[in-house]
């Protein structure tokens, strides 16, 4: 019985979708704009910023 299962096919990596918006503002980006850092995308470096001061005090009050 073992020989006429068939194995499942190779399993497919999950399909990873390109991101297409800023993370900071969600305006779409632009390829000669774009600011890269912590590997995801941004518009600006502004953005980039006001993403990371987002994050600190939602991770802050986790600690207390």
């Amino acid at each position: 019985m073992a020989d006429t299962e068939q194995k499942p096919a190779a399993q497919e990596k999950p399909v990873v979708e390109k991101q297409t918006n800023c993370l900071g503002c969600n305006k779409p980006l632009k390829k000669l704009r774009s600011y890269y850092r912590n590997g995801k995308f941004f518009c600006t470096k502004k953005c980039w910023l006001k993403s990371i001061k987002k994050k600190e005090p939602a991770e802050g009050e986790g600690a207390k």
